[in-house]
């Protein structure tokens, strides 16, 4: 029972941890794979992650 606890627990702090990757791919951005990149390198600083997920949901327009 403790190591399906464990596993949710951790599946759901992966999808917390990537949730600005995940909008950005979801709203077809088209720096999606940059964001991704600035998710993994720096999302574990509060203020990375921030920045990732407001790039996200930065409109992309010309």
């Amino acid at each position: 029972m403790e190591i399906i606890l464990i596993i949710v627990l951790v599946v759901f702090a992966l999808w917390v941890y990537f949730i600005p990757a995940i909008v950005a791919s979801k709203r077809n951005h088209r720096n999606a794979k940059a964001i991704l990149i600035l998710n993994l390198c720096l999302g574990w600083m509060f203020l990375g992650w921030v920045g990732a997920l407001v790039w996200a949901f930065m409109n992309d327009n010309d």
